[in-house]
């Protein structure tokens, strides 16, 4: 069962790298992407950075030079031509970015008499001139197994208020949940502390980012203002704990959706996953900070 999930895993992000290699010119959305892999968009972001090494749009990003290098040794094509196709309408911003892959510029790149060598990457998957993906690696757990534990997890009902923005910014929407819970007695010593990160940062513009600041109540409170009630799931859960910053997060997300998830034998539902907080950045340094990630797994 487990690598026979493995191995479809594997088919499915493999289905997603071929489509971009064919469609480098199209703008792709995640929810586009997420259908051509059959994830839920709540996961298919971090599915994707886990097994391939790379966002998104870094990926995208570093085939575009790669097909940029190409271009430059196979074809007469004006610097400006290729750097605009390369998603580059400044030459300037164009050459720092092609120097910073390839260490020349790319009129410097272009005289010298040698094949073209692409940068080493995790996944083993490069730019061809045919739309072909003649390898993929995908990352695996490494020597050391991930402390990952299934939990089932009862219906919580929350008091949140979301914020659209950076998620370095949610600082903010969390003090007003906080001068409102306060006053109305809504902190006990059962009350958790919830965050649901709804979007991604590599493909999502920044002033469009979702994120729920929650807080668990009873069934006697209800919406006020800008403060609303949803219902996180219950369910089974994949529960591996993160230490260290807030800023980090993505690389658990990472590891947990994309390496030990498909080696797991188990498949997502669709819903979003949660971060339950066992500490404060208030009292807390962020090395020391204790960050629950909960995958919401569907039913064996």
């Amino acid at each position: 069962m487990k690598s026979q999930t493995e191995h479809d895993y594997r088919q499915r992000i493999l289905r997603v790298l071929v489509h971009i290699q064919e469609r480098l010119d199209e703008t792709m959305s995640l929810e586009d992407l997420a259908r051509v892999a059959h994830f839920s968009p709540y996961h298919f972001h971090r599915i994707f950075r886990g097994m391939v090494g790379e966002s998104v749009k870094e990926h995208v990003r570093r085939l575009r030079l790669e097909r940029a290098a190409f271009h430059l040794k196979a074809t007469d094509q004006p610097v400006t031509r290729i750097a605009f196709d390369a998603g580059y309408e400044a030459h300037e911003a164009f050459t720092r970015a092609f120097r910073a892959m390839f260490g020349e510029s790319p009129s410097g790149f272009r005289e010298i008499h040698r094949p073209v060598a692409y940068p080493a990457t995790p996944s083993g998957v490069h730019f061809d001139p045919d739309g072909r993906v003649e390898r993929f690696e995908a990352l695996r757990e490494g020597d050391r197994p991930m402390e990952v534990k299934i939990k089932m997890i009862e219906p919580m009902r929350v008091a949140f208020i979301r914020h659209t923005g950076p998620y370095n910014e949610v600082g903010e929407t969390w003090g007003r949940l906080c001068a409102f819970a306060g006053p109305r007695g809504l902190f006990g010593p059962q009350t958790v502390m919830l965050g649901i990160s709804h979007d991604d940062p590599d493909v999502t513009p920044a002033d469009k980012i979702r994120y729920d600041a929650c807080l668990t109540v009873d069934d006697s409170f209800q919406p006020d203002g800008e403060v609303g009630v949803q219902e996180i799931e219950s369910g089974e859960y994949a529960v591996m704990t993160h230490h260290g910053p807030y800023e980090k997060l993505s690389e658990t997300y990472a590891q947990l959706c994309g390496q030990w998830l498909p080696s797991s034998g188990r498949e997502l539902r669709s819903a979003p996953p949660f971060e339950l907080y066992r500490n404060s950045p208030n009292d807390t340094a962020p090395e020391d900070l204790l960050t629950d990630i909960h995958l919401p797994l569907q039913p064996k």
